[in-house]
Order: structure tokens, then C-alpha cells, then sequence
């Protein structure tokens, strides 16, 4: 082992790795620009920084980022869908640097070093940034390292990257390929990260709190007092358009299920209370509808009706820009073999929620459910996708000299002259 003249050897079982203090900031900072190959830019998103020391001697710098949006090799491996990848992102964690400190040479230091990091990775995480992390990523140029102290980490080499860079809205070739690996931070990290549904072991994302202005309550619930109620008479505690203005907005906020959404509820202020129009008391206190209540009218309410009166004034407050997906489903339990009920809707990429629904006689009739569909919705400059059922002329047209959006449809065997024609543009030889 060799030590900086002067300095006593590195024992690795008194190695420690903690986060650096405010005031260790700027020395990190410049260590790592003058040492690391890649120097030191803004590290992207949500950061941690972290020194490897022993005795007090300053032994390496690690540095935390948020995960790359996208990397096929990891995409596929975790095996998540398009939209569950945008939802849980915030669960990964890129080790976008790692600097051995000039005249540090130890033997198995770095492989220690980094198990010690992933040992309290997450939970500094969470402590930080508000939730715990699923998995943690590294990018590694092949021509200066190969990665031994990773493996013997027990990190998970995935592949190559492509040699693309994003620079603001779009990639970039720069040609320097690299190697990604990966390390699983829970057992079960690609089954919570790619399950279609948010598993009970998944970290709990942050429910925002949505702002509605008096103008916005005021339009809501114009369109709610056109709901019917139907609920029983008696034992009516909280007005109707007071509770779906709550779920309304618990939804948007992000809030999924009643006990989320009784959650949301818990942490409103006075003001939003008295937005919503809750009601009060005899104390003169707002009272917050509780999360059987909720349970009992999200049973009972009219979901199509809501769904025409809101499907609107949803989309403008969950994100006007967010693209919008068409998808046939049949509706479960509604009638035996042939006799099921089959709907059409529109909704958000991001956001899952519902925009507007029609019901159709079968899947064969999706396609003229495209225009009683979209015409109530603004549209324009928005991308609409879609599946291969839908990829025709007609409906291309109508989306874009009507309703002015970009679309996006599947090409399958049901179009194979158009099929034929992208085969021959060798689309696999284009940058992403």
C-alpha cells in the first residue's frame, strides 16, 4: 500500500464515506475539477456529494445525480413501460463521479469505498430529497477504465450506450460510447420499478398540492352542480360538489386512491378548504371529508356523466402540452361473451387521466369513435398516439388539418404497403 509522504498507511476496515458539510463545498468542488478527467459541470437534478476518508485524510470524492432520462440497455432491463419509466425516473440515481485522490493507491479501496457509498445511499436520499431509491446507474468509458472495481462491487454491466448525448430537446451523437452498469438498492428493484401498478414496497411519491383559484373553483363547480346525486338521503354529510371538487383535485395533484386522496385532504389549508366549500362547522371550522366518505362516493357517482362535464377542465389543469393517448378497452363484468360493453378513450400520457370516453358497438367500430372523441378537446400542437388500428388517412387528417395536433400511430401488418415503405428507410441506421 502507499500513503503521501508523511501520512500513516490506509487500513480499508477504518474507511468511512460520508456526505460532505456545507463548508467542505468548495474544496470538493475544485478537487474535482482539477482532478477528474471529466472535470466538474452542474451535476443534473437532485445531488449528493460525498468524501472517502480515513483518519481524516481526504482518500476520494463521489458525486450523485439523477438518473439519465433515457438508456435502452436499462430500459430493458428493468422491462418498465414508457410511461411507468417518466413516473419512477426519480427512483434511480446516476454515480456520475468518482475521483481516487493523486497518491492514493490501495489495493481493493475503491470497490470498498463503493459498497460503503450504496450502504447509506438511499437513506441519505430520502433524508435529502424526500424518497428512497430503487436502483443506481453508472456510465463507464471503456477506453480509460474497465470498470474492476464496479464488478467487484457487485455492480450489473448492461451493455453499451449508442454514443448519443440530449442536449435540451433533443440527441446528439458525440461518439463516445460507453459501458452501463447498474446496482439493485432494494431485492426487488426491477419488479417495483416495472410493475404496471404501484406496489405496496414501492417508495411513496410526492403528492404536489395543487393551487385553485377562486376563478378555477368557480368554474368547477358550475359543471358539478350538473352531477346527479346518488347518494341516499339520509346520512348526506358533506355536499356532493364539495367532495368530487376534493377528489378532483386530489387527482390531479397526483394522489391515487382513497386513502392518498384522504391524505391529500389532511394537509389542505383553511383557504383551499373554503375554495373547495367544505363544510363548516359549529365551531366555525372547516371539517375534511374523511376516507370512507370518500370510499362511499367514488362507489356510487356516475363516472361517464363526471367524465363529460370534466373531461376539459381536467386536461387544462393537469398540463396542456401533455400528449394524449387513444386506447379501445372493454369494460369487465358488463355482459357475457359478445355482449360486453366496449369503450374508446383519450387520456393523458403522464398524468393517466381520462379526458373524454365513448362507447362503441365493437372493436371494429373504434376508428369512427375517433371524431366524437376529440372534437370537444383542444388539441393543437399537442401529439396524439395511437394504435395500429387507427393508423389511416382519414384519421391522420382529421387530427391535422382539424383539430391542428402531431400524431403518432403504430404501422403493422394491417398497412403493408405503408409497412413496406419505412422497411426501406432503414430507420435503424438514424440517431434517436
Amino acid at each position: 500500500m502507499d500513503a503521501g509522504e508523511g501520512e500513516p498507511p490506509v487500513v480499508l476496515s477504518q474507511v468511512r464515506v460520508r456526505l460532505i458539510s456545507a463548508a467542505e463545498r468548495g474544496e470538493w468542488d475544485a478537487l474535482m475539477r482539477a482532478h477528474h478527467y471529466l472535470g466538474l459541470t452542474a451535476m443534473v437534478g437532485c445531488s449528493l456529494r460525498y468524501v472517502a476518508e480515513s483518519d481524516g485524510r481526504w482518500l476520494a470524492l463521489l458525486g450523485w445525480a439523477s438518473a439519465a432520462l433515457k438508456c435502452a440497455s436499462r430500459d430493458t432491463w428493468i422491462g418498465w413501460s414508457a410511461t411507468v419509466q417518466w413516473q419512477r425516473l426519480s427512483l434511480l440515481a446516476n454515480n456520475s463521479r468518482f475521483l481516487l485522490l493523486p497518491g492514493v493507491r490501495v489495493p481493493n479501496l475503491a470497490s470498498r469505498i463503493l459498497g460503503l457509498n450504496l450502504a447509506r445511499l438511499s437513506a441519505d436520499w430520502e433524508a435529502a430529497h424526500g424518497q428512497r431509491l430503487l436502483l443506481a446507474e453508472t456510465f463507464i468509458d471503456p477506453q480509460r477504465f474497465a470498470g474492476t472495481c464496479y464488478r467487484a462491487a457487485n455492480w450489473i454491466e448492461l451493455g453499451s450506450t449508442r454514443g448519443f448525448a440530449k442536449s435540451n430537446d433533443h440527441y446528439v451523437e458525440h461518439g463516445a460510447v460507453k459501458r452501463i452498469w447498474v446496482f439493485p438498492l432494494h431485492r426487488r428493484a426491477r419488479r417495483l420499478l416495472a410493475a404496471a401498478m404501484p406496489h405496496p414496497e414501492l417508495p411513496r411519491l410526492e403528492v404536489k398540492m395543487m393551487q385553485l383559484s377562486d376563478a378555477d373553483a368557480a368554474a368547477l363547480f358550475t359543471r358539478l352542480d350538473a352531477i346527479e346525486d346518488r347518494r341516499a338521503r339520509r346520512g348526506r354529510r358533506h355536499q356532493q360538489r364539495s367532495l368530487l371538487a376534493t377528489i378532483i383535485c386530489a387527482v390531479v395533484s397526483g394522489a391515487h386512491g382513497s386513502t392518498a386522496i384522504s391524505e391529500w385532504v389532511a394537509r389542505l389549508t383553511p383557504a383551499m378548504l373554503r375554495r373547495l366549500r367544505c363544510r363548516r362547522g359549529v365551531d366555525g371550522h372547516y371539517e375534511r371529508p374523511s376516507e370512507p366518505t370518500i370510499r362511499r362516493l367514488l362507489a356510487t357517482i356516475n363516472i361517464e356523466q363526471l367524465e363529460r362535464q370534466l373531461g376539459d377542465w381536467l386536461q387544462a389543469h393537469s398540463g396542456c402540452a401533455e400528449p394524449v393517448a387513444l386506447d379501445g378497452k372493454t369494460l369487465r363484468g358488463s355482459g357475457g361473451k359478445g355482449n360486453a360493453r366496449q369503450l374508446v378513450a383519450a387520456f393523458g400520457h403522464h398524468s393517466n387521466v381520462v379526458m373524454n370516453q365513448v362507447e362503441v358497438a365493437d372493436k371494429a367500430s373504434e376508428t369512427k369513435a375517433v371524431k366524437p372523441l376529440l372534437d370537444s378537446l383542444p388539441l393543437a400542437g399537442r401529439v396524439v398516439t395511437a394504435d395500429a388500428l387507427h393508423t389511416n388517412a382519414e384519421t391522420a387528417r382529421y387530427l391535422v388539418e382539424d383539430k391542428q395536433a402531431h400524431y403518432l400511430l403504430t404501422v403493422k401488418d394491417n398497412q403493408p404497403t405503408l409497412k413496406a415503405d419505412i422497411a426501406s428507410l432503414r430507420m435503424e441506421d438514424t440517431p434517436p
